[in-house]
């Protein structure tokens, strides 16, 4: 099925995709916000830029998006898979608890806070240029990759990273390290154990946009954790 979006109201046009009863291709979208929220079972194709909180609540749905998107892209989506061939706004994967977000360029402002991962549901978002500061603040489960791909000369992230941090990991490619960090989070050169559990979203990734694995992991990354002392931790409870 396909939408022609260039003049409907974002409202219209999430009704159209809503009853759908078919995989759905969005012509000509200039900025309406709310696509696909709360979806699962059908496959998406947008052509243009998608608005705010693309993908909210996604439960299983299937979003590729050809060209950048605006902010709070997968805003608390437990499901499915957002691809992005372009760049994507701040707030990127908001408190997401399940599912992936594959960006081919950069993100802005705190991508992956307030993550969150349980059981068998672990969120996976992977940026391949680079990403604004506050990423991964107030972590709590789920991987973050940062692969910093036409970046050179700094890393690949801004500051105040893992601000917060009280789980999950942050994965950031680059040679000399991700820089400053705050002392709530701890940061070592990734070996063979912690690449081999990242080795199966990057290779789907790197399919997915037409990158070499090898040329991937020809750089060095770097993994960060929450420390040990962090004192955020006292802030919170297993059940």
């Amino acid at each position: 099925m396909n939408i022609a979006a260039r003049e409907l109201h974002f409202r219209d046009l999430n009704d159209r995709v809503r009853n759908a009863r078919e995989d759905v291709r969005i012509e000509g979208c200039l900025g309406q916000r709310f696509i696909a929220a709360g979806l699962s079972g059908v496959n998406i194709t947008i052509d243009g830029t998608p608005g705010n909180a693309l993908g909210a609540y996604l439960n299983g749905a299937n979003i590729t998006v050809n060209g950048n998107a605006q902010d709070a892209v997968g805003d608390t989506m437990n499901d499915g898979l957002i691809e992005v061939h372009g760049s994507a706004g701040d707030a990127l994967g908001y408190a997401m608890r399940g599912g992936r977000i594959y960006v081919r360029d950069g993100s802005g402002y705190r991508t992956g806070i307030h993550m969150k991962e349980y059981a068998d549901k672990i969120p996976v978002i992977i940026v391949g240029g680079a990403a604004g500061s506050f990423l991964g603040e107030y972590l709590a489960g789920g991987r973050i990759i940062v692969l910093g791909l036409g970046v050179s000369g700094h890393p690949p992230v801004g500051n105040f990273t893992g601000t917060g941090m009280h789980g999950g990991k942050i994965f950031i490619r680059c040679d000399e390290g991700p820089g400053s960090l705050p002392a709530q989070v701890s940061c070592e050169k990734a070996e063979a154990e912690d690449l081999d559990e990242i080795r199966a979203d990057l290779a789907d990734y790197a399919q997915r946009f037409a990158l070499s694995l090898d040329e991937i992991f020809a750089t060095p990354f770097w993994v960060l954790k929450p420390n040990t002392q962090n004192p955020y931790k006292q802030l919170y409870t297993k059940i």
